[in-house]
């Protein structure tokens, strides 16, 4: 699948513009890190709401403290997902995947 450069451009900035952010996941673990919320922010809510349940066995607080070295490879992830999705989708058009889509 071999897409121009023109549409690799765009699909990086439909990344950019849709990946998760970085500063907001890490100040989400911070301010609300018992509520698991930076796991829902990154895209996993089922182990956010794992997480969340063995909050109250303390198993969640160690995982939560934790997620502080996870962040930035759930993040990375995620915006590896959004590439494929929309590398996808260019090559489905035929090469011609436009900003506003």
């Amino acid at each position: 699948m071999s897409l121009s450069p023109q549409d690799r451009l765009v699909v990086e900035m439909q990344v950019q513009n849709e990946g998760p952010n970085l500063i907001v996941a890490y100040l989400l673990w911070f301010f609300l890190g018992l509520l698991s919320a930076h796991r829902f922010y990154l895209g996993r809510p089922k182990t956010a709401i794992l997480q969340i349940v063995l909050n109250i066995c303390i198993i969640g607080l160690l995982w939560t403290l934790f997620d502080v070295f996870l962040i930035s490879g759930m993040a990375r992830e995620k915006r590896e997902q959004l590439r494929q999705k929309y590398t996808r989708q260019a090559a489905a058009h035929g090469g011609s995947l436009t900003a506003s889509q």
